[in-house]
């Protein structure tokens, strides 16, 4: 997601962009609105409509609004203020709904020095999260590289760090308590607000601590964290020839492991990343260039030219821009600098709450769009698919060493991935939330181009792209992360986890008339239907895998195919005439 122009551009600016937009819009006030994520378009590229959106600003209001809703029996989804998720996990069904945003329920509520508890609204954002803790000397062990996702967003997805230690990388494993608010029968006022610890409501507990959403609306959550830390970090390339091997074992020698593997170079990034006594001499700061505000001129030219090199099919070219920007990242040290200001060397040693996260291009004012985060909707800046999935440490070596078999079949094929930094690795372990990780494992982020105007387009080499995610989802059994894939990843998904029934009981528990459900969480739950869509084209943006040619783009040469390495895949394969 970096671009080399915007790279050099960092060097010379501090962050003044243009902050998102809401995801929400409405014609008149609040009522007759649409919702969408912060990239502006689902997988599907559906558009969701609701009645109407209401900003609580106090757990009271919250219940009112949810007792109201609950009385008229209308359907109800919860929106946070940046939308980060990819599915539709905003969308209520039709549009008769109403969207509770928790854009204003963002306040601490308490902290305990003494404890190290922290108690937030879900509404307060992982950077809001991290400084609060750091005014009280505490720290959050582990969370995503992204500071703007809510409370209540990483609850509802399971987002993580890297990490195989402690309770490992997930957000939701450093929770004691959640309060809920969910629709109630009439005795109840026609709404519910439950106070859920592991002690005294073990069940709901777990199931509300990955809950995409459907148990109600977490209204306030409460945070074990630690003593403040320092972290020390080096960052260290070297050739992917033993990766299978040190993928199984790196993450137990590094605390704050992870990897961007770059396939088609042949060449792996090691994060050597730690911790050291907090008296270490080191004030370093991690601020991820890719997440700084960029020009939107120079991501306009960038755009440009990734659009070229798809339609004219010129590999070579995309090769040669995809090292360009992988080398010029690991040059620049990804945005790690020793003292806020400049990268002098390493080890770079800083403190836990400056080394964790980072997303500036949100810390900042409007300037007129002149620059902005890259995948702004707003501008001609970054559009693209994600696909994310875990597969279990016992079979890393394997997938590793399948995606190196198709490497070796066409070496420039995964440039199509290190345009974008390559491959994210990250540690996952297993968790007691129902719906959170099975088992110690390695998570691999792909991120490729994604027509802007075209859902019809056939992208380069997107045959390899697909057989990798049909090959972790169906031979390694992979887990789908619930909040950056596309549909096929999803489909049957929910028989992998084995407390998938505890966590539908509780759901019928919980809300009985489905109210915070949609037929979308109903399907990827298993409950209705099929969360693919088959139709022309629909293979194209992972919306179904193929069948047949018509799910391919036919008249453009791309027809359904098996795979190379993994044979029982069906891809849409460049087929030449």
């Amino acid at each position: 997601m970096s671009f080399w122009l915007s790279l050099i551009f960092c060097f010379f600016t501090f962050a003044s962009s243009s902050p998102p937009d809401d995801p929400v819009n409405c014609e008149f006030g609040n009522t007759m609105c649409t919702v969408t994520n912060s990239y502006g378009a689902f997988p599907d590229r559906s558009i969701c409509k609701a009645a109407k959106v209401e900003y609580p600003r106090t757990e009271a209001e919250l219940v009112s609004i949810v007792a109201a809703a609950t009385r008229a029996g209308q359907k109800m989804r919860v929106v946070t203020r940046y939308s980060h998720s990819f599915p539709k996990l905003v969308c209520t069904d039709g549009k008769d709904g109403t969207l509770i945003s928790t854009k204003f329920l963002n306040h601490v509520v308490t902290t305990n020095p003494e404890a190290k508890t922290l108690t937030v609204e879900s509404g307060v954002t992982l950077r809001q999260l991290i400084e609060e803790a750091a005014k009280f000397d505490l720290a959050l062990p582990y969370a995503p590289y992204w500071w703007g996702l809510t409370v209540g967003g990483m609850m509802g997805t399971g987002a993580h760090g890297s990490s195989l230690w402690g309770k490992g990388s997930a957000v939701h494993d450093y929770v004691t308590e959640i309060r809920m608010v969910s629709p109630g029968l009439a005795s109840d006022g026609y709404v519910k607000v439950q106070v859920l610890s592991e002690t005294i409501d073990p069940e709901e507990f777990r199931a509300a601590k990955v809950s995409l959403g459907v148990l109600g609306v977490i209204s306030q959550v409460t945070f074990e964290l630690q003593p403040m830390f320092k972290r020390s970090l080096n960052y260290v390339m070297r050739n992917d020839s033993d990766f299978g091997d040190q993928a199984v074992s790196f993450g137990e020698r590094h605390e704050f492991a992870d990897f961007l593997w770059l396939p088609s170079q042949g060449k792996v990034v090691y994060r050597m990343d730690g911790r050291v006594p907090l008296n270490t001499s080191g004030d370093g700061l991690f601020d991820f260039f890719p997440f700084r505000s960029q020009l939107s001129l120079v991501l306009a030219i960038d755009r440009s030219l990734e659009e070229s090199e798809e339609s004219l099919e010129d590999a070579n070219m995309k090769c040669v821009r995809a090292k360009l920007v992988s080398s010029s990242m690991f040059l620049m040290s990804y945005g790690v600098t020793n003292n806020g200001l400049i990268f002098t060397g390493y080890p770079v040693i800083g403190m836990q709450n400056h080394m964790m996260s980072s997303g500036s291009c949100l810390d900042s004012r409007q300037d007129g769009l002149i620059t902005a985060c890259p995948w702004d909707p707003r501008i001609k800046g970054q559009f693209f698919h994600q696909t994310t999935f875990s597969v279990s440490l016992t079979n890393v070596k394997s997938f590793i060493n399948d995606i190196k078999a198709l490497v070796k079949i066409e070496p420039k094929s995964l440039c199509v991935l290190e345009g974008s930094n390559g491959i994210l690795i990250r540690y996952v372990t297993s968790s007691l939330a129902f719906l959170g990780k099975e088992e110690k494992a390695l998570d691999f982020d792909l991120t490729y181009y994604r027509s802007k105007n075209d859902p019809l387009a056939p992208r380069l080499y997107e045959d390899y792209i697909e057989e990798i995610e049909q090959m972790a989802i169906f031979k390694y059994n992979a887990l789908p992360h619930w909040g950056k894939n596309r549909n096929l990843a999803f489909d049957g998904a929910i028989r992998k986890y084995k407390n998938a029934n505890a966590f539908l009981k509780v759901k019928e528990r919980f809300d009985s008339l489905g109210l915070f459900s949609t037929e979308w969480t109903d399907q990827i739950l298993g409950l209705k239907g099929n969360v693919t869509i088959v139709k022309q084209g629909c293979a194209l943006e992972g919306l179904c895998i193929c069948s047949e040619d018509s799910h391919c783009a036919p008249t453009k040469g791309y027809l359904c195919r098996p795979g190379k390495v993994y044979r029982e895949a069906r891809v849409c394969t460049r087929v030449s005439s």
